[in-house]
């Protein structure tokens, strides 16, 4: 028996008015996802602990069968494991974003949490250069893809509260960045690099192109290295990671899975689906047991606030990755359990994420008659009832066995 999970991430969201009250979800036509629905269990999974942020780096460790609120320690870190970075214990990782910020009259907006979605050799350059200028042997940057970079800050304090830049869209830094103004060693590495950035060849050429600048840092989501147990000797099974994003090849990297790399998986609406998802299948034709494949379009459409890339990414999820890889499942491989799920809501109207219950669906290549009529939206998920508390009870659901846990 082999187990794969699609995940789109972001994909939840709220009945929107410019679709008479439907959900993205519901007004995409996703033909693949609905095949699994109405031929498997559908529900929902709460994939967030109470009382904790609804981050992809939360849900995401969920739905892999590991326990937020007692393994995460932040998201810089996660990332850091994905680049190889070795850490002290009494280090700290920053995520650290590559972000434009705007002076509208007297008040500095988050304009872009990405810079323009900056190229990943634009911002090498403009990282590798400020690490020759600024790094110190308390503070260096590490590169990663896109506007997505690592800072550590060796014997850094962990408590600090940090903000997501995707969580300041189009408003004022001025609160958000009083943190860093408490932290005297943090906040002149980020003056001067903002100082750095402004002059920069590449901003200037950014500028003049009509693109946005990469004319800050902003550090977030920082803590020092979890501990997670192997996937392996905690469900039997041998595993593995595709993904375009540092974050969730970094959840694998901890969870002792095989990291599959794809050429031209970008995290964004240019990926390559269907690469992504025969890498997949090829790995489940060898001799991998499990695989975890993470498409981020549709989480970055939703921080964009676009309601039409974030269909148009739906629907490019379902066509080219959740069909190609039923498609190929059923021709190349023998039994098979399937699981489509989102993470988390992001809603468009907030442009940042929600912590809802999420849908599921689950098809068994053992078991295809129809089930029901529904489709694969957050409507229909919840009429069905089922409904798991914990992404860990899911994934127990999913791969037909108890986790073997240690003992407390």
């Amino acid at each position: 028996m082999k187990y794969i999970i699609l995940l789109g991430d972001g994909m939840g969201d709220f009945p929107l008015k410019e679709l008479d009250g439907k959900t993205p979800l519901e007004a995409a036509l996703t033909p693949g996802m609905d095949f699994i629905a109405q031929h498997g269990d559908l529900g929902l999974v709460q994939t967030v602990p109470p009382g904790m942020e609804p981050g992809s780096d939360v849900a995401n460790m969920s739905l892999l069968g590991y326990r937020p609120e007692y393994q995460y320690t932040g998201r810089g870190p996660i990332e850091a494991a994905s680049l190889g970075l070795s850490l002290r214990p009494e280090d700290v990782a920053f995520r650290c974003n590559l972000v434009t910020i705007k002076k509208v009259d007297d008040h500095y907006i988050m304009y872009d949490y990405s810079a323009g979605h900056i190229s990943t050799e634009e911002a090498h350059v403009l990282i590798k250069e400020l690490n020759e200028h600024l790094s110190s042997d308390k503070l260096f940057l590490h590169p990663g893809k896109s506007y997505r970079h690592i800072l550590v800050w060796r014997g850094g304090p962990e408590g600090i509260k940090t903000y997501p830049p995707h969580d300041l869209l189009g408003r004022d830094i001025y609160e958000a960045w009083m943190v860093y103004e408490n932290e005297p060693i943090l906040r002149d590495f980020l003056l001067k690099a903002m100082a750095f950035l402004e002059k920069h060849p590449i901003n200037i050429k950014r500028r003049e192109e009509g693109k946005n600048p990469a004319n800050a840092l902003w550090p977030w989501g920082q803590g020092r290295m979890p501990r997670l147990e192997p996937f392996e000797e905690k469900w039997g099974l041998n595993g593995a990671v595709v993904a375009e994003v540092d974050l969730i090849k970094g959840l694998g990297v901890l969870a002792g899975l095989r990291i599959i790399i794809v050429p031209g998986a970008t995290g964004y609406l240019d990926t390559n689906y269907e690469g992504m998802a025969m890498a997949a299948i090829e790995a489940l034709k060898e001799d991998i047991d499990f695989v975890f494949l993470h498409i981020e379009a549709p989480d970055e459409a939703s921080h964009e606030g676009s309601l039409d890339l974030k269909i148009k990414a739906i629907q490019d999820f379902d066509r080219y990755v959740v069909r190609t890889v039923l498609e190929e499942a059923t021709a190349q491989i023998g039994e098979y359990r399937l699981m489509v799920v989102t993470d988390h809501y992001t809603p468009i109207s907030l442009r940042t994420h929600a912590s809802r219950p999420v849908p599921f669906a689950i098809y068994d290549s053992r078991q295809p008659q129809i089930k029901r009529s529904q489709g694969y939206n957050e409507k229909d998920a919840t009429e069905t009832g089922l409904f798991f508390k914990t992404g860990e009870k899911l994934l127990s659901h999913f791969l037909e066995r108890e986790p073997n846990l240690p003992e407390e």
